[in-house]
């Protein structure tokens, strides 16, 4: 599938990379977390084994976030990211083929790398795009492809389950659902700079102090511990509760609805108020919605924490790549990645820690508490940030 890329619109850039991140991060990464309960039911997948997929995920998207980090040629970078477009849909594919554990991982791994693809290469090439072209430097429209993502994860594992209910039948179908995202993020990828093939510094790195690196760094952390128990294992929270069984689809479709419009107005917050209040607005609130199914078990508390997560993660990541991008506008996939990499730190450790409290508890209720402890160490750091802009 070869086509030229040199006479792009801005709305084909722009739904091109909504389709990877539905590709690389939608399906690669999220249709985990709905098929999760059908996967354990019919495979004896425990709490703990599940968590350890999940941090294998993580452990490909940090391998991914190095690379991203070290790899300054802009072509290769190019290449690299569509590759992970075709390599998101046999990692799915992948998962179907065996119940043996080293092949999920593997799939679990490569999947985490195509995350990492998808998420600082193609959020990185879109953002320099946007620079180039004048236009302004925000990544909130591009980030709808995150929201999107759960949604389809969402709405797809409850329709695939209800043609067919083995969980490599529903696997397959994933796969074969990426298709439709392929084309257009393919065909509509940001194009190569035709007078920049290599980046010859990090532009911009330089005006960020320590301090404020290293809080960004930390507060991050934080961040991405607090985003991925909620990724991982929203509808086995959801699905462990008996009043609640059945609804565990329609609280990760929350999720994603309640990111899509979230992007436009964590960027309007941002505008009014400035990045810092705006991201300590959005760690408090993200807090809020981790808490509130450790305090009920009721449908209204799972389905507002769905919400409040979906409308928060989404104004976290969006506002700190999109600020850490701005500052080296050369290559601003290499500064996301080495923020990412204090991200995914968090998100390899965090579902295991949580996976083996569930197990040891029956409940995830322990581990909501700790992730919401993180949120709050991590709004702390965010306090201090010094302001550079």
């Amino acid at each position: 599938m070869r086509t030229d890329t040199s006479h792009l619109q801005p709305w084909q850039v722009i739904i091109g990379g909504i389709c990877g991140l539905v590709l690389t991060i939608g399906l690669a990464r999220f249709a985990y977390t709905p098929l999760l309960p059908s996967l354990q039911a019919q495979t004896g997948l425990t709490d703990a084994a599940a968590g350890g997929l999940a941090a294998i995920n993580y452990a490909g998207y940090m391998t991914g976030a190095l690379a991203a980090a070290w790899i300054d040629d802009v072509r290769w970078r190019h290449r690299l990211y569509s590759g992970g477009l075709w390599m998101a849909l046999v990692t799915v594919a992948l998962m179907a083929v065996s119940t043996w554990m080293p092949v999920w991982a593997l799939a679990r791994y490569v999947g985490g790398l195509c995350g990492a693809t998808g998420m600082l290469l193609g959020s990185g090439l879109v953002l320099g795009w946007l620079m180039r072209q004048g236009r302004r430097p925000e990544l909130g429209v591009h980030f709808i492809g995150l929201g999107l993502g759960i949604v389809v994860s969402a709405v797809g594992a409850w329709g695939l389950s209800q043609l067919w209910s083995v969980w490599s039948d529903q696997w397959l179908a994933f796969a074969a659902l990426g298709l439709v995202f392929l084309v257009p993020a393919w065909r509509w990828r940001p194009p190569v700079p035709p007078h920049v093939a290599v980046a010859a510094h990090d532009a911009g790195g330089a005006t960020a102090s320590r301090r404020w690196t290293w809080t960004m760094l930390t507060s991050y952390f934080a961040a991405g511990w607090g985003f991925v128990i909620s990724a991982t294992f929203t509808v086995a929270i959801v699905e462990r509760e008996p009043a609640l069984a059945g609804q565990g689809a329609l609280a990760w479709a929350m999720v994603g609805l309640a990111a899509m419009p979230a992007v436009f107005l964590w960027d309007r917050v941002a505008r009014r108020w400035g990045d810092k209040q705006a991201l300590l607005l959005a760690f408090g609130l993200q807090t809020l919605s981790v808490v509130l199914p450790a305090v009920s078990g009721s449908l209204w508390a799972a389905l507002a924490g769905a919400l409040g997560y979906g409308a928060t993660f989404i104004g976290i990541v969006s506002l700190t790549l999109a600020l850490v991008g701005r500052r080296s506008p050369q290559n601003p996939g290499k500064a996301m990645a080495r923020l990412t990499l204090s991200y995914g730190a968090a998100q390899m450790l965090a579902p295991v820690v949580a996976g083996y409290m569930a197990q040891a508890t029956g409940t995830f209720k322990g581990a909501l508490w700790l992730t919401a402890g993180v949120m709050l160490a991590g709004m702390a750091l965010l306090a201090t940030l010094p302001q550079e802009d």
